[in-house]
């Protein structure tokens, strides 16, 4: 993928989930493209991605699930660097897949503060902070999942995130804060390190999971996964100036799926 250097020159962006996939490869991106950038997980595995990303990147480790860890890393975020021009909203993902009948009521709680809780506290955290500075970006990263089998819990966080972005933009794009998403559909990357569901899947749930990828696949008129470059590619020009007269829109990056 190309990249543009000095794109992002003089800014600082935060991106969520920053330790893997397409969080680690919209971080280190950004900072290939002259942003300073604060790295964000819940996992110390961050701290590599910083080591890679050089001097003008910090890792932090909060849990966005709850309003606290958000606000602190919005924190460490403008101590370090003086001010926050672009969030990347990037934490979730499906943690079990199963028919909707099949999942427990504590596996349902989860799914919904894995996916949508984290978007809705760092946008609550990071608002004031871009307000009083004039202005920003923040971009939610949705899924085409919202049209989708065996993942009705995280799709209804999903599509949270989608009236996220869309009530947030017509609040504040006078007072110039931008509001995107993308929706990415099945995307192809690296072995997760840390995995979702740490319990091994049985027989039944990996019959399941491939439901989720037949479906991807059948769905998108390109029949391939995406990459998560490409992925990044979307994300980082809703992100720039190039995207100036764009706001609450969600974008699928899902080779034709709608989602």
């Amino acid at each position: 993928m190309t990249t543009y250097p000095d794109r992002f020159a003089g800014k600082t962006a935060v991106v969520t989930g920053a330790a893997q996939g397409i969080g680690r490869e919209v971080a280190l991106r950004l900072v290939r493209e002259g942003a300073r950038v604060v790295l964000v997980d819940r996992s110390d595995l961050v701290e590599e991605v910083r080591q890679e990303a050089g001097a003008e990147a910090l890792a932090v480790i909060a849990d966005l699930e709850g309003f606290a860890g958000a606000t602190a890393a919005v924190e460490r975020a403008r101590a370090r660097f003086g001010r926050i021009d672009i969030l990347v909203n990037n934490v979730g993902g499906t943690i079990w897949a199963k028919p909707f009948a099949q999942y427990e009521e504590a596996q349902i709680e989860a799914e919904i503060r894995r996916s949508l809780f984290p978007t809705l506290w760092c946008c609550r955290a990071v608002l004031p902070v871009m307000l009083e500075e004039g202005g920003g970006v923040i971009v939610n990263i949705s899924s085409v999942a919202t049209r989708g089998v065996n993942r009705a819990p995280y799709a209804a966080a999903k599509g949270g995130v989608n009236a996220i972005t869309a009530c947030l933009a017509f609040e504040y794009a006078e007072r110039g804060v931008r509001f995107c998403g993308v929706a990415p559909g099945a995307t192809e990357a690296p072995p997760r390190r840390i995995p979702r569901n740490p319990a091994p899947p049985i027989e039944q749930e990996k019959v399941w999971y491939q439901q989720i990828v037949d479906q991807g696949l059948s769905s998108s008129p390109m029949k391939r996964f995406g990459t998560t470059a490409e992925q990044a590619a979307a994300i980082l020009f809703l992100a720039s100036d190039e995207a100036s007269y764009i706001t609450g829109v969600t974008l699928p990056v899902a080779g034709g799926d709608l989602g």
